[in-house]
């Protein structure tokens, strides 16, 4: 930071004791009869911020400071859909202590931005298209100054009608002026007239999941003598962030700068620029640095959600339970503004069948406008809707048949050279059916007693109002895949640097640490390549050539693999001197611990020894094989690689007052390879607690365009006390022999396959069918009597 801004900155399987016992889990502690090398790829590094982290002193956003600073508030919108008449700001600028006010009419270059789809306005001029949406924003030397300049704004509103069915947004008038349809995919793959023995259809809702980043969403704009402005804020994706901010001041990208500060966790686009493009206009024009730090309630309406989504489905079956057809409409409501909707709806209709093999389907995907709050990014979005309702599908056709779930679903999984009903042959390890017997044969965990002293097991805890009597166990499953990296098109590539001096190595490279372990994963993979034990990781800004952004694993691919090849050049640069001196080739020394030997045994001295005082470095990329979009059918070769994950899901469901306890998820997951043990296991957990919050409790709920009870107490995140025994089963280490390390993303898979396996288990207990989510008390009363 400046001056002027102190303080910021081949296949095999491993089953449950090795990863289960490092996690906490039923293991009981530690494995001491477990190797791990001591660094590594492989071993369990820890976090090289989890200290600090764990202390409270990792520098967050929100803990900036710099001499002189002001502070910024933003006014938005009380309406999800108005006509603005008049904006008058005289009563903010006479304040005492405001030191600017902006609007739309001081926006010097693009009025709009959007990281996908430049269609958002930085402040709303003419209308107010969703509840939050900002108008103004101001900076004053105190906070409390800033929040109360902001409110004395004064605007005249035509309050009008909003459409916030998304249904009806086909024919509503246009909402903004590309229209309300954003993408239309129709999918076909296959005979149309092709029809099964047995038919079941369905309608399922999916909620508004918000991404609910831990700490507050805050930044830091300090002016620069040249006229540009540096932009400290714990960005996912600085430099695309950096661009359209750029664009929005009129100004050249490398007269701005991004520098992220310490991210204290993403599921989605952590700080959304709507954040950031206030703070500096703000500090461009008052030329002092400006600090915002928005509440939890300008969170909630001021980014990004999961995108609610309606589905309606008919599979088509014959006797034995083979699937024969599947057809689907998916909706996606994108709210205000397009975001990543097109990239969401790709993801839901590629994947509307799930891990099984379809021969014919037919599958109509539609993303629109609506009043509601802007959908975006979400791990796992798009997956995790339709995974939803093609569970609820196979349930209803078990049933139908009278088949146990488990077998139904193990008579179609998919596997290796199968074909996607996008036509896209499944070249990656697929161990779909390994995965679901896994978890099926699994030991169910024990029931709980008749005792008072186990009061607490049941679902509303001792001081609930239930009757053990009235308690119903259902067990349910859950097979969901993602893709890997981005789609359709997509240019991934990241570029990293690797320096080596005096025994220690650093690496530069742009991915940033949202808590999915990059950086950790770069020390390991230097002290792989190199032997050298102390790895330092630079900070990220947007001064270093871009890595883009941290969403679908792709840092543990691409930047990953940008790391290994720098590493590897640099390598070849220490070793090639001793090669020629004994007259071998560089492939014949290895290097572990430290040491380099060569295959006889002639050669043996120490990295230290062998560098001599020298600084080497080499700069690489990593590119991953192209894709293609989806053509007018549906059809394309539009995904780099899968990852899938098998859930058994264990609830308790009092059936008389529809209050649910998870008991246990049991996980089976395709991982490529484990490279951290311990993180692998914590980001498991991770994804399969928000899972569990998508399924039971997470719905940010509107009404009429207007978020309700915009705050942590009524919007319910899962806790300690909710999150159930997870038993991480079988992970399927099968490399992938196109990805670095052969490695898979670990963390969205569970996310989307937690909330399908818990309906699951519900609809099991309460014979209840289960069609929304989160599910309502009232669909897990069960309809039969007790007994």
């Amino acid at each position: 930071m400046s001056s002027d801004a102190a303080t910021a900155a081949n296949a095999t399987s491993t089953s449950l004791p090795r990863i289960d016992a490092l996690s906490g889990g039923p293991g009981g502690g530690p494995d001491q009869d477990l190797e791990q090398p001591r660094m590594g790829l492989g071993s369990s590094l820890p976090a090289a911020d989890s200290r600090a982290k764990t202390e409270g002193t990792f520098p967050y956003a929100a803990d900036l400071w710099a001499e002189g600073l002001l502070w910024a508030a933003v006014l938005r919108s009380p309406h999800p859909h108005a006509r603005i008449l008049s904006i008058d700001t005289s009563g903010a600028e006479e304040m005492p202590g405001v030191r600017a006010v902006v609007t739309h009419e001081d926006v010097p270059g693009e009025s709009n931005y959007g990281r996908h789809v430049v269609d958002r306005p930085v402040f709303a001029s003419d209308l107010v298209r969703h509840h939050g949406e900002a108008i103004a924003a101001v900076a004053a030397d105190h906070p409390d100054t800033a929040r109360l300049a902001a409110a004395a704004i004064a605007v005249r509103y035509e309050v009008l009608e909003p459409v916030t069915d998304p249904e009806k947004a086909f024919a509503a008038e246009p909402l903004h002026p590309d229209g309300n349809l954003i993408r239309h995919i129709p999918l076909r793959y296959g005979d149309a007239e092709a029809t099964g023995e047995v038919v079941v259809e369905g309608l399922y809702r999916i909620g508004r999941q918000d991404p609910a980043p831990i700490g507050a969403e805050a930044g830091l704009a300090v002016p620069r003598p040249d006229g540009g402005v540096e932009i400290y804020t714990a960005s996912t994706d600085p430099h695309t962030d950096r661009d359209l901010i750029a664009a929005c001041f009129g100004l050249e990208p490398d007269r701005v700068k991004v520098v992220v500060t310490g991210v204290p966790g993403a599921t989605g686009d952590r700080e959304d620029p709507g954040f950031q493009i206030p703070l500096g206009l703000l500090a461009l024009r008052t030329g002092c640095p400006v600090k915002l730090a928005a509440s939890r309630e300008e969170s909630f309406l001021g980014h990004t959600h999961r995108h609610p989504t309606l589905l309606r489905y008919r599979h088509h079956a014959d006797a034995e339970g083979r699937l024969v057809k599947v057809e689907a409409q998916i909706l996606l409501d994108a709210g205000a503004y397009a975001d990543a909707s097109s990239e969401s709806l790709a993801a839901a209709v590629a994947f509307a069948c799930g891990p099984y093999v379809v021969p014919h389907a037919f599958i109509e995907g539609w993303a629109v406008r609506t009043n509601n709050p802007p959908s975006g990014h979400v791990r796992g979005e798009g997956a995790m809707q339709v995974c939803a309702a093609y569970e609820g599908q196979m349930d209803k056709l078990a049933a139908k048949l009278g088949i146990d779930p488990a077998e139904l679903r193990l008579r179609n999984t998919l596997s290796t050279g199968d074909i996607l009903p996008t036509g896209q042959t499944v070249t990656c390890p697929a161990p779909v059916a390994e995965l679901l017997q896994a978890v099926r044969d699994f030991p169910l965990p024990a029931l709980p007693k008749d005792d008072p002293e186990d009061d607490w097991l049941l679902p509303g805890g001792p001081e609930g109002a239930g009757e053990p009597g009235a308690v119903r166990r259902g067990v349910g499953y859950g097979l969901g895949m993602v893709h890997m990296l981005g789609a359709e098109g997509t240019d991934e590539v990241s570029t990293a640097t690797v320096r080596v001096h005096d025994g220690v190595a650093t690496v530069i490279c742009a991915a940033v640490e949202t808590g999915q372990g990059f950086t950790t994963l770069a020390r390991q993979i230097v002290q792989e390549t190199l032997g050298v034990e102390e790895v330092h990781v630079a900070a990220v800004d947007t001064d270093q050539p871009p890595a883009g952004p941290a969403t679908h694993g792709r840092h543990t691919w691409v930047s990953g693999g940008a790391v290994e090849r720098a590493a590897k050049m640099v390598r070849t640069q220490l070793l090639q001197p001793l090669a020629h001196k004994f007259g071998m080739s560089t492939e014949l020394l290895q290097i572990a611990d430290g040491k380099i030997t060569s295959y006889d045994g002639v050669l043996s001295t120490t990295v230290t020894e062998a560098m001599d005082g020298k600084e080497l470095w080499a700069t690489a990329q990593c590119r991953p094989h192209p894709t293609e979009p989806l053509d007018e059918a549906g059809q394309g070769d539009a995904f780099v690689g899968l990852a899938f994950c098998a859930v058994r899901a264990v609830v308790d469901v009092d059936i008389e007052l529809g209050s649910i306890r998870v008991v246990e998820m049991a996980v089976a997951q395709d991982v490529g390879r484990v490279l951290n043990p311990a993180q692998l296991a914590i980001r498991i957990e991770a994804g399969i607690t928000q899972g569990i919050g998508a399924a039971l409790t997470e719905n940010l709920r509107t009404a009429k365009g207007l978020i309700r009870h915009p705050d942590l107490t009524g919007y319910a995140l899962p806790t300690a006390l909710d999150a159930p025994d997870i038993r991480i089963v079988k992970l399927v280490e099968e490399r992938d022999v196109v990805a670095p390390f052969g490695a898979k993303p670990a963390s969205a898979v569970p996310v989307v396959t937690a909330p399908a396996a818990v309906a699951s288990a519900v609809r099991s207990a309460t014979g209840r069918p289960v069609n929304r989510l989160p599910i309502r008390p009232q669909a897990a009363v069960a309809a039969a009597p007790k007994g």
